[in-house]
């Protein structure tokens, strides 16, 4: 009888401390999962300079427009103020709107030779 009580007590403490550990890595993955989303509603929400690039990239392709339309109607479109643009400009963008803006006589033309293409 005693054998049959302390095997009872064993097995009550085998599946306390099972259930102990399967709820612990249960709110671990809970947990991970949530903090996943939240990172991807972060960059969903806001706008990193690769996205913007990629998006002003698209509308260029799609469109036709030259990088100083596409970066306006980007804006108009996801009601972004203009003044906060220059922070989602990457070199490389830059560089080609540099050229737009002096192909359309924006900007004065630089001194180095380029050939036509």
């Amino acid at each position: 009888m005693e054998k049959a009580l302390s095997t009872k007590k064993q097995t009550r403490v085998t599946i306390l401390n099972f259930s102990q550990s399967t709820s612990k890595s249960s709110s671990n993955s809970k947990q991970e999962n949530m903090e996943n989303q939240v990172d991807d509603l972060i960059k969903e929400k806001f706008i990193c300079p690769a996205k913007f690039a990629q998006e002003v990239e698209s509308l260029v392709k799609t469109y036709k427009f030259n990088y100083i339309d596409a970066i306006i109607t980007f804006c108009e479109e996801n009601k972004i103020e203009m003044e906060s643009v220059g922070k989602l400009i990457s070199k490389p963008l830059k560089e080609k709107l540099k050229c737009d803006a002096t192909q359309l006589n924006f900007l004065k033309k630089t001194t180095r030779a380029k050939l036509p293409l």
